[in-house]
């Protein structure tokens, strides 16, 4: 009785020791893309190329980021979306993943059907910035301004339903003023149009516009988030003067619908660890912003609430993809 115990106690060891090992073996494929469906020298660009560089250091694969855009972020989501959920192919975007299902119904997506979520990554502050010779100096300057020139202010933004788009056009609408929309490719794109003088302002991540900010070549009259930021306590929430406003960004990953448990968990895992890394705390910290890397759960409770929000703004504007 005691060897038959011993042989089948051994047997159970045997049975479970493989499937730790192939949880902790390598990567089930040889190289794997985390797509940015944003055009390259977007905000999403650095905390992406960190993840990347940490999964292909901890996985045994190559983790390498593809940015693809199109759509306002649709083509390289649904790209996502319809890849096999073998660990090859994972979707890092922005808060514009809440905007899709509303502003580009053609493309049949949803991410709450489509895809699995991973994590949230950062919640980042947005600024309101303009060029150091622009005119306005505060806030409350532009918004007097806007007020007595309905439709001559111009605003950039990364395109047609881009998140830095909506943001603008939830300002506009909650501020009761009247902005001419210039989409461009790319964020990064629009903040160059402000400072060639083709535009007169943008709202972009902190990522973007504060470095350009603390250099001294442009100015920042407001942020997004509910409070002031840290770095620059000196520039008021635009809730302080457009009552209840408040549009912070936020990036996230996802894999394709039917990803295995096993993966999902390995690789939520493998991103929490990063809450820790000196670079990912540094750059973040720079930014203002807030590392997440809390898991699928807190994703997946965000996603309703946010596209609730984005799509009875696009109704009311009647905000339609070129």
């Amino acid at each position: 009785m005691r060897r038959r115990q011993m042989l089948l106690g051994a047997a159970g060891i045997a049975g479970v020791a493989p499937t730790a090992r192939a949880q902790e073996g390598p990567w089930p494929v040889r190289q794997a893309r985390i797509i940015i469906p944003f055009a390259a020298g977007g905000p999403q660009d650095v905390p992406a190329r960190i993840i990347a560089d940490r999964l292909s250091q901890r996985l045994g694969a190559t983790f390498v980021v593809e940015n693809r855009p199109g759509a306002g972020g649709g083509l390289g989501a649904q790209q996502v979306a319809r890849a096999a959920p073998d660990g090859a192919t994972l979707l890092f975007i922005s808060a514009s993943i809440t905007i899709l299902p509303t502003l580009q119904p053609n493309l049949n997506f949803d991410p709450i059907r489509d895809l699995e979520p991973l994590t949230t990554v950062v919640d980042l502050p947005a600024g309101l910035m303009v060029r150091n010779e622009s005119p306005f100096r505060t806030l409350d300057e532009l918004l007097a301004h806007a007020r007595a020139n309905p439709g001559k202010l111009t605003y950039g933004s990364g395109g047609v339903g881009s998140a830095n788009h909506l943001t603008t056009a939830l300002f506009a609408s909650m501020a009761g003023i009247e902005l001419m929309h210039v989409p461009y490719r790319g964020v990064s794109q629009a903040v160059n149009a402000v400072y060639a003088g083709e535009i007169d302002l943008v709202f972009g991540s902190s990522i973007e516009v504060l470095p350009h900010v603390q250099q001294g070549r442009a100015r920042l009259l407001g942020v997004t988030t509910e409070q002031r930021i840290s770095v620059m306590p000196d520039v008021p929430a635009i809730g302080e003067r457009v009552s209840g406003y408040a549009a912070p960004n936020f990036f996230s990953m996802y894999a394709p619908k039917g990803f295995p448990p096993a993966l999902r968990d390995r690789l939520v895992a493998e991103l929490a660890l990063l809450r820790d890394d000196p670079q990912m705390k540094e750059r973040m910290a720079a930014a203002a912003g807030i590392i997440r890397l809390d898991g699928p759960g807190p994703l997946a409770a965000r996603l309703p609430v946010e596209i609730a929000k984005w799509r009875g703004l696009i109704e009311r504007a009647n905000i339609r993809p070129e």
